[in-house]
C-alpha cells in the first residue's frame, strides 16, 4: 500500500453523524473482492438519483447535484471531514477501499466506529480523531472558504490549516509505523522474510521427510 508521511489536500465535508458503511458503499457492491472499482460508487445512494448496481456505467447516471461530492468546488478533494461515529454499521473492508479509490487519503472526525477504524488502517487510510469543537470550527471554515485545504504531517502528528493553526492528534505507534512505511499485513510479514526462510531451511534439515514430494 502507499506510504503516508505528509499530505496536503482539498477538504470535502460530510456534515452528518452516524454515517454507516452501507451509506459509504451499499451492500449490492459487496459481491466483488477485487479491492478495486468501488470509487465511483462511494456514497452511491446520496451521489446518484437512480439505484446503482455493480458494473454500471456511472458516467451516464443522473447525479444529485446537491450532494457535496458532486459540487464543483469539492472536485479533487483528498481529505474528508466527518462527524461522530463515522463508519458505523456492518463490517466491510469495501468501505475504506471505496474511500481510497475515490482519492481520499485521510478522514478527520470526532470519533469512528471500531471495526471501520481497524479496517481503514490496514488498508492505508489515515483516520484522525480531533475534538468535536475543532471539527465544528473546521467544518465552518471549509463551508465558508472555497478551495479550503489542510496539511497533514503524520510524523509530527499534526493537522495544519491555511491560517497556520496546528492541531495535534494521537495515533498508535504501530499503526503510524505501518502507514509511514506503506506496510499492510503482507508487507509486515515480508519484513521477516529472511527469518522465515531460515526457519523453513532448518525445518527441512530437521524433518526432511515432511518435504518429500
Amino acid at each position: 500500500m502507499d506510504k503516508f508521511i505528509q499530505h496536503e489536500g482539498l477538504v470535502v465535508p460530510i456534515n452528518r453523524a452516524n454515517v454507516d458503511t452501507d451509506q459509504i458503499i451499499p451492500k449490492q457492491f459487496l459481491k466483488s473482492i477485487k479491492r478495486t472499482g468501488f470509487g465511483v460508487n462511494l456514497f452511491d445512494e446520496w451521489r446518484y438519483l437512480d439505484e446503482g448496481y455493480p458494473g454500471q456505467d456511472c458516467s451516464k447516471r443522473p447525479v444529485n447535484r446537491e450532494f457535496v461530492l458532486n459540487q464543483p468546488r469539492y472536485q479533487g478533494a483528498s481529505i474528508l471531514l466527518a462527524q461522530d461515529n463515522f463508519g458505523c454499521g456492518s463490517s466491510r473492508e469495501h468501505a475504506p477501499w471505496a474511500i481510497l479509490e475515490y482519492g481520499i487519503r485521510s478522514v478527520i472526525a470526532p470519533s469512528f466506529a471500531d471495526i471501520f477504524y481497524n479496517n481503514s488502517f490496514k488498508n492505508g487510510l489515515l483516520l484522525i480523531v480531533l475534538n468535536k469543537d475543532i471539527i465544528e470550527s473546521l467544518q465552518n471554515e471549509v463551508e465558508t472558504q472555497e478551495g479550503y485545504r489542510l496539511h497533514i504531517d503524520l510524523e509530527k502528528q499534526c493537522v495544519t490549516t491555511p491560517g497556520k493553526v496546528s492541531y495535534f492528534f494521537e495515533i498508535d505507534a504501530f499503526r503510524k509505523h505501518c502507514l509511514m512505511n506503506g506496510l499492510d499485513d503482507i508487507g509486515l510479514t515480508l519484513e521477516d522474510a529472511d527469518t522465515i526462510k531460515a526457519y523453513e531451511l532448518e525445518r527441512q534439515k530437521t524433518y526432511p521427510w515432511l518435504f518429500n514430494n
